[in-house]
C-alpha cells in the first residue's frame, strides 16, 4: 500500500467547493462537492498545509477567471493501467474543444472500449486539470460528469466549447 501522506483542504470556486487533495508526488484530487465516485479516503489524509494546495488554487482560480487555458502542475492520480491510460488521452484533449468516447478509445489504441472509456472517465479523480468535462457524446450531446451536467455545461460555456 501507498505510505505517502496526502493533504487536503476545500477551495471555493465558481462551480462550488472543490475538495483538493495533493502529496510531494503531486496531484491525487479535486473533488466536487457531490462527487459520484469520491475519491477513497484513508490514514494517509491529513489536514496540514503543502505548498502544492496554494498552486492548484492559484491555477484553478486563474482558469476560472479566464485567465489560464492548461495547467501547470504534477499529477499523482490513483487508478488501473487502463484508467491511467485514458486520463492520459484525456489531457490531450485541447482548451475549447470536445472528443467523444469513441474518440478517446482509438486514441489508446482500444477503439472498441467505448464502454470502458467512458467508465474510467467517469472515474477520473482530477476533473478540470485532466479535462473529462470534454468528453461528449457521439451526437453532440452532453453526458454524464461527475460534477453534474449544469457544471459540465458552465466549463464547457467557459471554454467556448458550447454550440
Amino acid at each position: 500500500m501507498n505510505t505517502q501522506r496526502i493533504f487536503h483542504r476545500f477551495h471555493e470556486s465558481p462551480v462550488g467547493p472543490l475538495l483538493l487533495a495533493v502529496s510531494d508526488a503531486g496531484v491525487h484530487a479535486i473533488e466536487f462537492q457531490a462527487s459520484r465516485h469520491p475519491v477513497r479516503r484513508d490514514a494517509r489524509w491529513e489536514a496540514e498545509h503543502h505548498p502544492l494546495l496554494d498552486e492548484v488554487a492559484s491555477q484553478l482560480d486563474a482558469y476560472f477567471a479566464g485567465g489560464r487555458r492548461d495547467f501547470d502542475l504534477p499529477l499523482a492520480p490513483e487508478g488501473t493501467a487502463f484508467q491511467q491510460s485514458v486520463w492520459r488521452a484525456l489531457s490531450g484533449i485541447p482548451f475549447g474543444q470536445t472528443r467523444s468516447y469513441a474518440d478517446i478509445a482509438s486514441v489508446i489504441g482500444k477503439p472498441n472500449a467505448v464502454r470502458a472509456v467512458g467508465a474510467a472517465n467517469g472515474r477520473n479523480p482530477i476533473p478540470i486539470v485532466v479535462p473529462c468535462h470534454r468528453v461528449i457524446g457521439a451526437d453532440g450531446t452532453l453526458t454524464g460528469f461527475g460534477g453534474g451536467l449544469p457544471t459540465k455545461r458552465f466549463l464547457l460555456s467557459l471554454e467556448g466549447a458550447m454550440p
